[in-house]
């Protein structure tokens, strides 16, 4: 905690107050436009994201993650708040803090009982599929808004303002950074600027709006900005907690992947380190301090992190900076932030949100492993057609789903030498050396209840009438569970009264240390336990040699 602060050096300052300064610019129409999404008035996107950063600052472990709203989470917020309350209303608001505060103990209790190594379980394909499908749920979502109404009642203004504000932020994603680079402009810097070109854009269409009154042309506005720094406290029911619970629990978990995935790409760009379990307890303290100050779940924003990082951030200072100018807007006159239209608003979200489609993996999936392909396009589809929860409950069950299949169906392979040397390969893939009456087998997982009769049905049927001898190379076997290891011993006892010893090969020691513990295998054993597969199929030819098998 606040490792950071301890050995901090003058010359790091520029760079964190540079950084500090230029996310602030990004991150209040960030703000205002999420907490639009998760269906809350503006003001809340800026609570989410000034204790939040304070608190993860103090626990996290990144130096340059900025936290705060982010389009996933709160679109989540959104739809599981749908049935619950009214959008806007003070229990709405009142019930979004309270799925922070959930989420954001979650993650505490989580990090504290060190279980980062679940986030895991998800894979990349089903995360891709998942985020890729709830972009488009929010791009829709801020269709009506774009256009200043349905299809049907479009408002030529708002409409106007609305594609004129896509189309120039489109040209700044696109376009904006390669043109200053052409003008001389270094690239990082390049990339930087285009990244807040949204501010600029939204500056703009804020004095159109305010120079030209269009505001009686039906032209929807953020409206006033509350003064003011929120106040700390915390509406809380027992009843409301309970029916929030599940909801919530979804949340924390996509809370912690989306910052964890944002801290480890750039951790790995400054050649860092992230800590797992650390990243529980800071993007857990910054939902409780979000749920305090009157916000809604955040976590890390890659984004937002990215701009940090570019801009020169070195510390969680930058990210305090950022915190304490976004405190020093609220205490001061922000009376202008009311003629920000809403239109164009909903083209940042777009934007946004349209730069979270992935294409590449379901492509590189399907080019590689077509099981990841499907799941992606399930997950993808399940989130488009059933609904955001729905989808990330879908994506979970894929994920441990395609484990345990694949787990459930090992590669076993038959070993045969190479000639000249004292290594053992497939013998589909290799012209190897065998024995007729000598059979080495290769199981590439450990045996454990969801595959040990698979295994045992797979020997059977490679054996032959000739065989005398089966070899077990256990290189890849890393565990072998109570029902592998039963299987195993009624293997033995059948090979047995087939006249086939079976031996072991390669043991890998802690797995050794744990066969010894039980009389099951290794006592009854027909055969012997081999430190390596040249080793036995050299002993067990000079065998079957010396006594040559009865016709």
């Amino acid at each position: 905690m606040l490792t950071w602060l301890k050995g901090y050096r003058r010359e790091l300052l520029a760079g964190d107050l540079g950084a500090g300064v230029l996310v602030v610019l990004m991150l209040v129409p960030q703000g205002m436009a999420y907490a639009l999404v998760a269906g809350l008035p503006p003001v809340a996107g800026l609570y989410a994201s000034i204790l939040p950063v304070l608190a993860y600052a103090l626990f996290g472990s990144s130096m340059v993650q900025s936290v705060g709203p982010m389009a996933i989470t709160s679109l989540m917020t959104a739809t599981s708040l749908a049935t619950l309350a009214p959008s806007g209303s003070e229990l709405y608001g009142a019930m979004a803090a309270q799925m922070a505060l959930i989420s954001g103990v979650v993650l505490v209790l989580c990090g504290v009982l060190r279980l980062g190594f679940l986030s895991s379980f998800l894979s990349r394909p089903v995360m891709s599929g998942f985020t890729s499908g709830a972009a488009l749920v929010i791009a829709a979502s801020q269709l009506k808004v774009l256009l200043g109404g349905p299809l049907t009642a479009i408002n030529p203004t708002a409409a106007g303002i609305g594609l004129f504000s896509l189309l120039l932020l489109w040209l700044a994603r696109s376009q904006l950074g390669r043109q200053l680079q052409r003008l001389g402009l270094a690239a990082k810097s390049a990339d930087m600027l285009s990244k807040l070109a949204p501010a600029a854009i939204l500056l703009l269409a804020t004095l159109l709006v305010w120079q030209q009154d269009w505001q009686h042309a039906g032209v929807a506005l953020i409206g006033p900005i509350p003064a003011g720094l929120p106040s700390l406290g915390l509406s809380l029911s027992l009843e409301q907690l309970r029916s929030l619970l599940a909801p919530s629990l979804l949340i924390g978990f996509m809370v912690f992947l989306s910052g964890q995935s944002a801290a480890v790409t750039l951790a790995q760009r400054r050649g860092e380190r992230i800590n797992t379990n650390q990243e529980l307890l800071g993007l857990g303290a910054a939902n409780v301090a979000s749920a305090l100050s009157g916000g809604f779940p955040v976590t890390g924003s890659i984004s937002r992190s990215a701009v940090n990082y570019a801009a020169g951030a070195n510390t969680p200072l930058a990210s305090v900076i950022t915190a304490l100018l976004l405190a020093v807007l609220l205490l001061t006159p922000n009376a202008w932030l009311a003629w920000l239209p809403l239109p164009a608003l909903a083209a940042t979200i777009i934007i946004a949100v349209i730069g979270m489609l992935d294409v590449t993996t379901p492509r590189e999936a399907w080019r590689y492993d077509r099981a990841d392909a499907v799941a992606w396009l399930v997950t993808f589809s399940g989130v488009l057609l059933l609904g955001v929860e729905e989808g990330v409950m879908l994506g979970v069950v894929l994920s441990l789903g395609t484990v345990i299949w694949r787990a459930s169906r090992p590669h076993i392979a038959v070993l045969g030498r190479l000639p000249g040397s004292e290594h053992f390969r497939n013998i589909e893939r290799y012209a190897a050396e065998t024995h007729p009456q000598i059979v080495l087998l290769r199981i590439d997982a450990g045996v454990f209840f969801g595959n040990a009769e698979l295994i045992s049905d797979h020997v059977l049927q490679t054996l032959t009438d000739q065989t005398r001898h089966l070899v077990l190379v256990m290189t890849a076997i890393n565990l072998i569970d109570t029902t592998g290891l039963y299987a195993l011993a009624e293997l033995n006892q059948s090979l047995a009264a087939r006249g086939i010893k079976l031996h072991l090969a390669e043991v890998k020691g802690p797995l050794m240390d744990k066969l010894k513990h039980s009389d099951l295998l290794l006592k009854p054993l027909s055969g012997q336990v081999f430190i390596s597969a040249v080793s036995a199929f050299d002993q067990l030819s000079q065998e079957l040699a010396a006594a040559p098998m009865q016709a």
